[in-house]
């Protein structure tokens, strides 16, 4: 089903400001939500380590801000070590530390004093402040980039945004501040640009962040992305609970002091502003019934409580942005709005009441969903998206359910389902499955070359299960009363390492080597190598973390586990490509003898000889003449392709005639199609 919350990424800087869930959020347990569990000995809930050292050290606010301020105060030394130009700066945004003293500070860039979007960047040094490690959102240079625009380049910025977001649904007639200059790097090249951000409501009422980037010389529309990421009380959906409240002179207020004094409010229906401190006069909150408007806002408040707890006891982070402050919640948001959702602008999680206001989107699972985006935009910024979005949008899908787990609550216990109880598709199923992601109907189970254009919540399928593979590992089995059966891509089982284990590798890769470019290759480098920092090389852990990825088709096997063949079709036919403006040449190889459809995993095998393979626009075409692009013309100046492309080709008939498609959209030099292999 299309999910309706639509969650935004401002991917560096303003990349990630907030998300849409249309399912997630809340505490659990009967009493005192705390469960055990501290990342100060060993990894979570007492699963042991290799090297200790590599675990998050548990920093105060103060400690923080300190390493904030030291990062900062020799950020003009860290840009001369990386070699960075004499018009970039860097600017610090968080700093996560491990238990042996490594830091990993992560900073945005300037260039000539304008934000450089897609320019965000991590370095790692030890203890001895020696310089261990740089991830870099973008390899490319900033360098002789003018940064005058043409007088009439905002004008031009604000109404390409306006259209774009009329394009989307968007009713907005304006936008909500002038356009600002900006360097854009995410896709590459550096460009002089300008950032709109356009507000207004979306079309199914949740508020509107659409930022556009058009080129700041030309006004071509390059990029966008939608900044809103779409999670004792008597609740609805996890019993009866201990909540944080304040007692006050006249009784009590839903404000927690325990945890950063984290408010939740109730909106009325309304849809702007915080609406109404949930205020009492006694310590009782709702009734669990959905008549009582106190029961979602104790549902919420539990919600935002348990995570809380989850963050701080098991990653030793305290709260969303790791120092001490909390977010605030708002309840009973517009008339019958079905979702929920972060918005990082406002620090905030605003929860609709659902279909006929009978069902509020407060569950436990959704209020871990909505937060870890506020985690993911204080740390990795993952762009919402291309497949850095369904990366954000997959985190929070995997610490959500982390959350569940965490909270051991009888009412609402864990499993690997998303948004079960909130029955947003009326007949009682989850919004998605973490085993099996296709039985969503939209979800992709396993990564192909054109994954990253579908919606987030569906682009999020690969990595969430992932997270499950690597959890509990392949094939038939139950858990906490439901029935798994999680395949694999390429036939081969998974053992698993249980979710304690993942969900720590996940959240060391998301906080020391995501960033905000991070595709699906990207965040199999990085978990392997947290991985590997927690547990050793080599080790069972990284055995595991490995297979899962390669069970839904991003990377190889580990070792010693080969997929089936499947039956190859193969050309070795030179065919010479002329150089540009020359016309588009093809390759082509005739499937027979396989009964259907052609598979979601075709593998397309592509070997060319060309000077630079980034001048090169590369196509399949299948029998039927549907096109699918295996590559856009780019800036990569890397010397010849050899390349195994995956194709979701599964609407289309295997048999007939399938061609590759190739040409040069920049002159200077020639190549040949030297191979073309597809395997079914």
């Amino acid at each position: 089903m299309k999910s309706t919350h639509r969650r935004n990424a401002t991917a560096t800087g303003a990349l990630l400001a907030a998300a849409t869930l249309l399912t997630l959020g809340v505490q659990a347990g009967s009493a005192s939500a705390q469960p055990g569990g501290s990342a100060n000995a060993t990894a979570a809930k007492g699963q042991p380590v290799r090297n200790p050292g590599a675990l998050p050290a548990q920093l105060t606010p103060s400690q923080r801000a300190d390493l904030i301020a030291k990062a900062q105060n020799t950020a003009a030394a860290t840009a001369k070590e990386l070699g960075l130009g004499a018009q970039e700066k860097l600017v610090v945004r968080d700093v996560v530390k491990d238990q042996d003293g490594t830091t990993h500070t992560r900073y945005e860039r300037t260039y000539e004093g304008l934000p450089v979007l897609g320019g965000d960047l991590v370095v790692s040094r030890t203890a001895a402040d020696r310089t261990q490690s740089v991830s870099k959102a973008s390899n490319a240079q900033l360098q002789g980039i003018s940064t005058s625009a043409p007088a009439d380049a905002p004008a031009a910025a604000s109404a390409k945004a306006l259209d774009a977001a009329k394009a989307v649904g968007s009713k907005a007639d304006k936008t909500d501040a002038a356009p600002r200059k900006i360097v854009w790097m995410a896709n590459g090249v550096p460009t002089l640009a300008y950032e709109t951000v356009v507000g207004g409501l979306q079309d199914d009422g949740t508020p509107n962040q659409l930022h556009v980037i058009t080129d700041a010389k030309t006004g071509a529309k390059l990029h966008q992305w939608q900044g809103i990421e779409t999670g004792v009380g008597n609740t609805h959906y996890s019993g009866q609970v201990t909540l944080g409240s304040t007692k006050t002179g006249t009784g009590y207020t839903l404000t927690d002091a325990g945890r950063g004094n984290h408010k939740t409010y109730n909106l009325n229906h309304g849809t702007s502003g915080t609406g109404s401190l949930f205020s009492q006069t006694t310590d009782t909150w709702g009734n669990g019934l959905n008549s009582n408007a106190a029961t979602a806002g104790a549902d919420a408040a539990y919600g935002a409580g348990v995570t809380w707890d989850f963050y701080k006891n098991v990653f030793g982070r305290a709260g969303i942005r790791g120092d001490g402050v909390a977010a605030y919640s708002r309840v009973h948001y517009g008339n019958a709005y079905v979702n929920a959702f972060w918005d990082d602008s406002c620090f905030c999680m605003t929860y609709g009441d659902g279909t006929a206001n009978n069902d509020p989107l407060t569950s436990l699972d959704v209020a871990g969903h909505e937060m870890s985006h506020g985690v993911t935009a204080a740390t990795a910024g993952l762009e919402y998206s291309n497949e850095s979005g369904g990366l954000n949008e997959a985190t929070s899908d995997i610490m959500g359910t982390s959350v569940e787990f965490y909270a051991n609550n009888p009412s609402a216990p864990g499993n690997y389902l998303i948004g079960e109880q909130i029955n947003i598709n009326g007949d009682g199923t989850p919004l998605r499955y973490m085993d099996k992601p296709s039985k969503d109907g939209g979800s992709a189970d396993a990564w192909y070359s054109g994954v990253g254009n579908l919606d987030v919540h569906y682009s999020s399928g690969p990595a969430n299960h992932w997270f499950y593979l690597a959890s509990e590992g392949s094939g038939a089995k139950t858990i906490n009363g439901v029935n798994y059966n999680s395949p694999t891509s390429d036939g081969l089982p998974v053992t698993g390492i249980g979710r304690d284990k993942a969900q720590l590798v996940w959240y060391k890769a998301l906080t020391t080597k995501f960033n905000s470019t991070t595709d699906y290759a990207g965040a199999r480098a990085g978990t392997i190598a947290a991985a590997t920092e927690l547990y050793g090389a080599g080790s069972a852990e990284v055995k595991a973390v490995t297979d899962a990825w390669a069970a839904v088709n991003v990377g190889a096997r580990s070792g010693g586990g080969t997929p089936t063949p499947g039956n190859v079709f193969e050309s070795t036919t030179q065919v010479a490509i002329p150089d540009s403006p020359g016309p588009a040449v093809t390759s082509s190889v005739a499937v027979t003898g396989i009964t259907g459809n052609a598979p979601s995993t075709l593998k397309v095998g592509v070997k060319i000889t060309h000077s630079y393979i980034g001048d090169l626009q590369i196509d399949l075409v299948a029998p039927n003449g549907t096109s699918f692009r295996l590559q856009n013309s780019s800036s990569d100046s890397t010397a010849n392709l050899d390349k195994t492309y995956t194709v979701n080709a599964s609407a289309v008939a295997a048999n007939g005639t399938w061609k590759l498609k190739v040409q040069d959209k920049a002159a200077a030099d020639t190549g040949t199609i030297t191979d073309f292999k597809l395997t079914f």
